[in-house]
């Protein structure tokens, strides 16, 4: 028995001088990973940018498939987040700050330790250096956690390295594989619908298009109106050299409305047009080359462009309806002005008179019939005509 004593006492002291120990060492940790992902930079930072994304590449995600994931309404930009329950721990992440295309600062909170995440994203060689980084202050169980795995920079570290490869891993795929289709000329119906129209970034266009989307869903569900179609955008202008476009964000609807003025939200018609269509399967990175498909097609068939719409993008499939970039399809329209089909004149063709005819004498008692300005006598004359020479038209 005093063995067993003397067993657990010292198991006991181990204990309490480990957990001495542990309490001892220094919270604060910083961790940073880097790695060359194969896409732009504006692909890979939007894709960061959207949490829902997080589950398909973040390796506490991957490797454990019964965690629990919950998504709020916001889950894009500054005031996004997200949470998880898995079998090593409860999280949640916010988003604090960002920097369109280059930098992401998040706050995250796992089992109570409290940490700054930082991501950087840099055009280089071979696609974008995204670099992630996490500073923060450990709980009681996080160092005990950390101190039996190798360390917190072994525990993290290996964390982000993996999730760092599952994430080139998706944009290379996901963001690099799409397909183009020039659908040719067609004829657009008319269509209502709700819209707010401002002048963006060209880079922005994508962030506005959801905030804007979510605002207008709400109105139409406030006021009981029947959503009829896909979101669109019609882009009245597109000036590449500055990077600026003048867009109008719609939802269609089912019939004409009247909103009051002062609304930022108004009512519209887009009247039928013709327009040649193309058709891009893939992330929306690859919309402006189903553009420029488009305008090759006009210019090659010798059609001129609508001086009044740039061209009309239609997400007909988009992230609510599939997750993976590479299944979105986008409807892109660029209106033209028909060209003009040549009318034919044809006049009535004079009555043929006898070269012995004369004019008829005009009394009182005896006028003229007028036809096509051509004066026919009333006299019987029998006459044989000439034969018709052949018609120019």
């Amino acid at each position: 028995m005093r063995i067993l004593k003397y067993i657990f006492l010292l198991i006991l002291l181990s204990f309490v001088a480990l957990s001495i120990f542990i309490a001892t060492q220094k919270g604060d940790f910083s961790v940073e990973r880097s790695k060359i992902i194969n896409a732009p930079k504006n692909s890979a930072f939007n894709y960061v940018n959207d949490y829902r994304n997080w589950p398909d590449f973040g390796s506490w995600a991957t490797e454990d498939p019964e965690m629990k994931v919950q998504f709020p309404q916001n889950t894009i930009g500054k005031g996004a987040s997200y949470s998880w329950e898995g079998n090593d721990g409860n999280g949640s992440m916010n988003t604090l700050y960002t920097k369109d295309m280059d930098s992401i600062v998040q706050k995250m909170d796992f089992n109570g330790s409290i940490s700054s995440v930082y991501w950087q994203f840099k055009d280089t060689i071979g696609g974008t250096k995204v670099t992630w980084k996490t500073k923060g202050k450990m709980s009681f169980l996080f160092k005990i956690y950390t101190a039996m795995n190798g360390g917190v920079d072994q525990v993290i570290g290996t964390m982000y390295e993996k999730s760092l490869i599952n994430l080139d891993k998706a944009l290379d795929y996901e963001i690099n594989t799409f397909s183009l289709k020039v659908d040719g000329l067609t004829k657009k119906p008319q269509v209502y619908y709700l819209s707010q129209s401002f002048t963006s970034e060209i880079g922005k266009v994508n962030k506005n298009f959801k905030i804007v989307v979510s605002k207008i869903k709400a109105f139409c569900e406030q006021n009981d109106i029947q959503l009829n179609g896909k979101p669109f955008i019609i882009y009245h202008n597109y000036d590449l050299v500055r990077q600026l476009t003048k867009i109008s964000i719609c939802l269609p609807i089912t019939k004409e409305i009247f909103i009051s003025q002062g609304s930022e939200i108004v009512a519209g018609k887009l009247p039928a047009i013709d327009a040649v269509k193309t058709t891009v399967t893939g992330d929306i990175s690859h919309v402006k080359k189903g553009f420029d498909k488009a305008i090759d097609f006009l210019n090659k068939n010798q059609l001129t462009p609508d001086p009044s719409i740039s061209h009309i993008e239609i997400y007909t499939i988009t992230k609510s309806e599939n997750k993976n970039p590479s299944k979105w399809m986008t409807e892109i329209y660029v209106p033209f002005i028909p060209k003009a089909v040549p009318v034919k004149t044809y006049y009535q063709a004079p009555v043929n008179q006898s070269i012995e005819e004369k004019e008829p004498v005009i009394n009182s008692t005896e006028e003229p019939v007028k036809i096509n300005k051509t004066v026919i006598p009333k006299k019987n004359t029998i006459q044989k005509p000439k034969e018709e020479e052949p018609s120019e038209f």
